[in-house]
């Protein structure tokens, strides 16, 4: 199996330039590993390009209904939190805030039709722009589309290491923790089964 494991932990320093902002000059490539490194835990492993540490999910089997889904930076600083809602009417939809802000999120997805298969949207007076994903999380093949139908986002299979290990590839200027954010909420949607079973709010 190709090596899916990080280098030595990076200094917090180090840490923060891994886990890349809103801009980069070049397109940031991540491996995704849907494993927790703790004992006990499910979620995902990111690494960057190098091999370190970017980013981390861990849940607990224990966790209950009702959790939040935290996207954490290499030294556990919260990036992104999800959580899932459901709506009476109009099915459900994943809620995504800053950091671990609980009170107002700042993009809402949900389920596509047609090509999309899913969309992500700013909240109310949120300032982020609006996306369009489609094609397969499940074959880990999908793209991300802006307002302006440019793809700024891509998962894509990783080579003989079956659908667990992938690449995400995010194009300069977009904010890679929230594609990650995204990919959480792509595996709740469509991931066989969810790594974090049934979570709800």
């Amino acid at each position: 199996m190709a090596k899916v494991h990080p280098n030595v932990m990076p200094s917090p320093g180090e840490a923060a330039a891994a886990a890349a902002g809103p801009a980069t000059e070049e397109a940031t490539t991540l491996t995704v590993w849907r494993k927790s490194l703790l004992f006990n835990c499910k979620g995902f492993t990111v690494f960057d390009a190098k091999g370190n540490l970017a980013y981390r999910v861990d849940s607990y089997d224990a966790e209950p209904a009702g959790a939040e889904v935290v996207l954490m930076d290499p030294v556990g600083r919260p990036a992104f939190t999800v959580r899932r809602k459901r709506l009476s009417l109009a099915g459900e939809q994943w809620l995504v805030y800053a950091g671990e802000e609980a009170r107002r999120p700042v993009h809402a997805v949900k389920r596509g039709g047609g090509k999309s298969v899913a969309r992500v949207a700013p909240c109310a007076g949120g300032a982020g722009a609006s996306y369009e994903v489609e094609g397969s999380y499940a074959r880990r093949r999908c793209v991300v589309y802006d307002g302006q139908r440019r793809a700024v986002a891509e998962v894509q299979p990783k080579e003989a290491v079956g659908t667990d290990v992938f690449r995400l590839v995010v194009q300069p200027g977009v904010d890679v923790s929230l594609a990650m954010a995204v990919v959480v909420v792509l595996d709740q949607m469509f991931g066989r089964p969810s790594f974090l079973g049934s979570w709800s709010s």
